[in-house]
């Protein structure tokens, strides 16, 4: 850090290791009661990086300083006063789901981590600072020995241990999420989260910051809620979103707000509510504009939003916007969000773009756009790992829909038909929403032809 900047966070690291000696506490101990690795609180004395966002109010709460450290830290950009715990009677408010499972552990889970990050998800105390996990068995076993329901026995503080556990297996889950088509797991990822915020309620009322526990409690909401959504249940699907974002907002951790938004993008786009995806995708553009991966989502988002309404023009120049920021992702981008880089990235973004040129060729008659329709969404296809069987289902069905807009009801049947049965039972949301627009178009246009009335008879169950 140079210039003005740079001297106010020296001045802010000696006046804050001042009142840290005064108060008779270590850099561990510090960091142990405000929530973060005291490398960090380290590295803040040191003038080497600016404050995190909303630690300067709780180091004057905590320190007892008068507002000195706030009032040197200034008005910044995106700042605000984070710890709301105390004052926010609806931060702890009941949350969805049942508060028992039969199991906590993902099935399948083939690796477990040795330390965060792994695949995206950072620890929410240290960031990315580099943290050992602990054993599965011991991380299970700790999660046994605490009663539910019972806020006497959970600890006044965030144990960094158990937090790294609970951290770990996020991976593990989403994972299993990916590639199965089964949505069981949503269970276990609720009772974890039902012990996530009673713990966060404990170690706020003990009057030490709650923020790493709402920061993990935020991650694993998103996938509670995408879960949900996939079973068809929007509107719990949407509490937890709604959750996820507030406390991801009070512990300022902007990764899974934007990965909240992109969420609520797609409830409302399954809605057909173009409106509110659109706004959706241009909060999660907002969240932080300096990160190449959340511009290029929400310029994928915004493509799809401006399809359902037949906005030809605008969803074309988003899904160009799209493509370029892919190509322009750096480091950080890559360490944050490896899913967006790769096979794996191509898949995304091919799949996302297929996904607006279909629904804008279903809206506009446009046979030339259903073609490029068909080839994003093969070319997603081709990059698609075997294991994300869910997603295959839902890409193929994409791909017959796509060919039925481009006037190809013959490629249409020949593409679906092997797995239509297969889509049928899954029952997720995503699916079936595919299953019953190809219904629609084969019916509305060739309808009379055999082979068409056979498929149709198959995919009815979707269209009721």
């Amino acid at each position: 850090m140079e210039g003005r900047g740079g001297e106010r966070w020296a001045e802010f690291g000696r006046e804050l290791r001042s009142w840290r000696r005064r108060a008779g506490l270590t850099q561990g101990q510090l960091g142990l009661r405000v929530g973060y690795h005291h490398s960090v609180i380290s590295k803040v004395e040191s003038g080497l990086r600016e404050p995190p966002m909303g630690l300067p109010a709780r180091l004057d709460e905590l320190l007892g300083t008068g507002g000195a450290l706030t009032a040197l830290a200034g008005p910044t950009t995106g700042r605000r006063a984070a710890y709301l715990g105390a004052n926010d009677p609806t931060l702890f408010a009941v949350v969805p789901g049942p508060d028992t499972a039969d199991r906590v552990t993902p099935p399948g889970v083939p690796v477990w981590p040795l330390g965060l990050p792994d695949r995206g998800f950072s620890c929410p105390l240290h960031g990315d600072d580099g943290c050992a996990v602990p054993p599965a068995g011991d991380v299970l076993a700790a999660l046994d020995r605490l009663d539910r329901r019972d806020p006497t026995t959970l600890p006044t503080e965030p144990v960094p241990d158990l937090v790294h556990g609970l951290t770990a297996l996020l991976p593990g889950y989403t994972q299993t999420a990916v590639e199965s088509v089964s949505t069981e797991v949503v269970g276990a990822i609720e009772h974890v989260l039902h012990l996530l915020v009673r713990w966060a309620e404990v170690v706020d009322t003990a009057g030490r910051s709650p923020h790493s526990l709402l920061r993990l409690a935020a991650q694993y909401a998103q996938l509670a809620g995408r879960l949900r959504m996939q079973r068809g249940q929007s509107v719990v699907g949407m509490a937890w979103i709604g959750h996820g974002l507030r406390w991801a907002g009070v512990g300022g951790d902007r990764v899974a707000q934007a990965m909240l938004f992109t969420d609520y993008c797609t409830l409302t786009r399954l809605d057909r509510d173009g409106a509110s995806s659109l706004a959706y995708a241009r909060a999660l553009g907002a969240v932080d504009p300096t990160r190449g991966w959340m511009s290029t989502l929400s310029h994928l988002y915004q493509a799809r939003a401006y399809a359902l309404d037949g906005g030809a023009a605008e969803c074309r120049r988003q899904v160009d916007l799209a493509r370029r920021g892919l190509a322009r992702l750096d480091e950080r981008d890559r360490t944050e969000v490896p899913w967006l880089t790769g096979d794996e990235g191509e898949v995304r973004v091919e799949s996302s773009i297929g996904g607006a040129l279909r629904d804008l060729a279903a809206h506009t008659g446009d046979r030339a756009t259903a073609r490029r329709a068909v080839h994003a969404t093969q070319r997603s296809l081709a990059h698609l790992p075997v294991r994300m069987r869910p997603t295959y289902l839902l890409l193929t069905l994409r791909l017959a829909d796509s060919y039925a807009c481009a006037g190809m009801p013959d490629a249409a049947v020949e593409v679906a038909t092997p797995v239509a049965q297969e889509a049928l039972r899954t029952r997720r949301t995503t699916i079936v929403h595919e299953l019953r627009g190809l219904h629609t178009r084969l019916c509305a246009g060739w309808g009379d032809l055999p082979e068409v009335r056979e498929l149709a008879d198959r995919l009815r169950v979707a269209h009721r």
